[in-house]
């Protein structure tokens, strides 16, 4: 038997391979990033209202005060995934993937703030790397050049997606997984519904088939696993592992959009990844503390 932090370890593993997977989704749907995001978290709240019964979880808010917490994150949820969307949209997946993988950087001086716990140098040394290997990833400062701007959308969904991490750590200790996934998704595809109107039932059966596969798979499946590691891995190096998303979804554009990545790319992603390994390794000692405890 796995012990809890080997578990957790899986569990953000596992939802990393499936969010890779999902940036592939931006280009294979030629429809509003908004559309996309509505289309996801619809789905995946219809996925997780229907499993939660069969797995006997407590959807039950603990504190009246949760809600806004709940409203908060399932916002910022939204944003995220609409700039992450639209970032690969603009340019290619891998500037999208490589550029959103910023994460890390917001999440490692995010955490003490909130949690008061002491900034380590491993974390600032991992941080700098990945920096490095952002740098070589951008072409120019012009936000003319497609790349550059789709590079700051995944600048941008990087650091909403830091501020989510560190938020659900603050509720992972309290509400399961799922129920945390559900609420989330819940409220975003709800702070959507506005914007995208009727737009929605105008999708063709391939949309809405490939929309269904990105909310259950890849959404209420993958969010699932990635809040549950959160229990007993920290959210730094939860985020620091994420970055490996980039490897999954470059591999698959590749394959499937013959998307083939620079030499600067190539580069600066290796760069990335090898700050994640790194960070596996040594901050992986000094992680896996309970939530709350």
């Amino acid at each position: 038997m796995l012990n809890n932090k080997l578990q957790s370890l899986l569990s953000v593993h596992i939802a990393v391979a499936l969010f890779g997977v999902a940036g592939i989704f931006a280009k294979l749907l030629a429809i509003e990033p908004a559309l996309i995001v509505f289309g996801r978290t619809f789905f995946a709240c219809l996925a997780l209202l229907v499993a939660l019964p069969l797995m006997k979880v407590d959807v039950r808010l603990k504190e009246g005060k949760d809600a806004l917490g709940f409203l908060l994150m399932g916002t910022i949820l939204a944003l995220h995934w609409v700039a992450f969307f639209h970032s690969i949209q603009v340019s290619t997946v891998a500037i999208g993937l490589l550029t959103f993988s910023t994460f890390p950087i917001f999440v490692t001086f995010l955490e003490p703030f909130f949690f008061n716990e002491r900034l380590q140098m491993i974390d600032i040394f991992v941080c700098l790397v990945v920096f490095l290997g952002l740098i070589l990833v951008i072409p120019d400062l012009n936000f003319e050049n497609n790349l550059t701007l789709g590079a700051f959308w995944g600048v941008f969904s990087g650091l909403t997606f830091a501020v989510l991490s560190v938020l659900n750590r603050t509720f992972v200790s309290n509400y399961p997984a799922m129920t945390i996934a559900f609420y989330q998704n819940m409220i975003a595809s709800l702070v959507l519904l506005p914007v995208v109107g009727g737009t929605f039932l105008t999708t063709t059966v391939h949309e809405m088939k490939l929309l269904i596969l990105l909310g259950v798979v890849f959404t209420a499946l993958a969010h699932s696993f990635f809040i549950r590691g959160l229990l007993y891995v920290k959210a730094q190096l939860a985020s620091v592992i994420a970055s490996l998303e980039p490897v999954y979804g470059i591999v698959l554009a590749m394959v499937l959009l013959k998307e083939i990545p620079t030499v600067r790319e190539g580069i600066g992603g290796c760069i990335i990844v090898g700050a994640i390994v790194l960070a596996t390794r040594f901050g992986g000692k000094k992680g896996g503390q309970e939530i709350g405890a």
